[in-house]
């Protein structure tokens, strides 16, 4: 047995004998016992090159301030972030996404350009067990112009891709060894573009970004993984797709598409834990709306709409993120230019009621998200350059600024692994 064997014995032995003495010696011991198996780490990736060769209607131009795909520690009981290293690359790793095995990350490389058709490209890291850093494992062609999104399918077989600039999705084939295969398939969206004035816009906004053509923004199976969704910014529209997890290739489903309001440019969306409910973000309108999804059919029907925004807000305002709280309870959305996160209670039939906002102390919050406890929620402010930390009230939802922030040029998307919990759950996975 080697000295850091015996150490990591005694120390839980002695977790074990004062585990039962008070909860708040018990609390320590176990988050102390955590991080002497594996720290939790968080990935933030960011902008790290200009937009170019853009639309001139193009309103989000971040300049590049960020490295590539930052590392932080993690400090369990505060949220407090420490810088870990910067994995360097230039091409804009905006958006990121984790195996469930914790082995594997993949970044959307959204200024990269490629072949005749300047596509962006999708990379693929091997994760190193003891400390989270990644290491190149390939890069392959995204199957459209600025790859702004990526979501791995429940088989963990296929990735999906959503080109922004490209007005595409596509599917990657995840090869055993975690590396990315060339495109199975390619979807270009078409169709009538909307308005430039959006349906629901606030009084006096002259928010306008995606209707110039169209616009991939998000990509994601349902939680059957039988079907697919993708949104579409520029043509208001949710496309529902039957997914062959054998070919890789993605058919229109019974119901193929919902349409939103003219103008109102859906961006996001994400399920509720129970599967029943779908709530789409829209980013020109400032607005939720709650779907009800049939799983068996892969059908969506609207069901109630709300502002993202307090009553009597005025002006423009571009929405980012939405997300749904691990326990159904809270729905959050973020708002750019009134910079705030809006915080909404979920009913017995997952109708919202608009309950409270939070500044997000900084401007332009591109994304949020959850540690793995869903006790702190980090903001990426990505015209402030920094990341912001709140605690989370899980009574009521409310977001509580903690004091720390995290100076990255540009941040865009933050994704977390938790090497102690990763540790545990399996070596047969790696």
């Amino acid at each position: 047995m080697t000295r850091l064997d015996r150490s990591r014995r005694s120390f839980l032995k002695a977790s074990a004998a004062l585990a039962g003495t008070t909860p708040l010696i018990a609390g320590l011991l176990h988050a102390q016992s955590n991080e002497a198996s594996g720290p939790l780490i968080a990935y933030v990736g960011t902008f790290s090159s200009p937009l170019r060769d853009m639309l001139p209607t193009q309103v989000d131009l971040p300049p590049g301030n960020g490295r590539g795909i930052h590392l932080f520690r993690v400090n369990r009981d505060t949220g407090a972030m420490t810088s870990a290293g910067v994995h360097e690359m230039g091409t804009s790793p905006s958006f990121l996404a984790l195996n469930a095995a914790g082995t594997r990350l993949y970044s959307a490389n959204e200024t990269a350009r490629v072949g005749k058709d300047k596509e962006g490209t999708v990379s693929a890291f091997s994760v190193d067990r003891a400390d989270g850093h990644p290491t190149l494992l390939n890069t392959v062609p995204s199957g459209g112009a600025g790859p702004t999104y990526l979501s791995i399918h429940p088989s963990g077989r296929f990735m999906f891709v959503a080109n922004y600039f490209g007005g595409s999705v596509a599917v990657l084939p995840i090869l055993p060894d975690g590396r990315l295969g060339n495109a199975t398939d390619v979807k270009n969206d078409a169709g009538k573009i909307g308005p430039s004035k959006a349906t629901n816009a606030p009084p006096g906004s002259f928010a306008f970004s995606g209707h110039d053509r169209t616009h991939a923004h998000m990509i994601e199976a349902d939680p059957s993984g039988r079907f697919v969704l993708h949104v579409d910014l520029g043509l208001d529209r949710i496309f529902v797709w039957k997914f062959n997890e054998r070919t890789g290739v993605l058919t229109p489903s019974e119901w193929p598409a919902v349409s939103l309001p003219p103008g109102d440019g859906p961006r996001h969306f994400h399920f509720h834990p129970n599967g029943r409910w779908l709530y789409s973000l829209q980013e020109e309108g400032s607005t939720i709306v709650l779907f009800d999804y049939d799983a068996r059919a892969g059908r969506l029907a609207a069901r109630q709409t709300v502002s993202t925004l307090p009553p009597g807000f005025a002006g423009s305002n571009f929405c980012s993120e939405i997300l749904v709280s691990a326990d159904g309870c809270f729905v959050y959305a973020g708002n750019r230019l009134h910079d705030s996160i809006g915080i909404f209670s979920v009913g017995r039939d997952g109708d919202l009621t608009f309950m409270d906002e939070e500044w997000t102390r900084g401007n332009y919050p591109r994304s949020f998200s959850f540690d793995p406890t869903g006790r702190f929620l980090y903001c990426c402010n990505q015209r402030a350059d920094n990341i912001a930390v709140f605690e989370v009230n899980r009574k009521t939802g409310g977001l509580r600024f903690t004091g720390h922030y995290l100076p990255v040029g540009n941040p865009s998307a933050i994704v977390f692994l938790d090497l102690a919990e990763m540790d545990g759950m399996g070596a047969e996975r790696r």
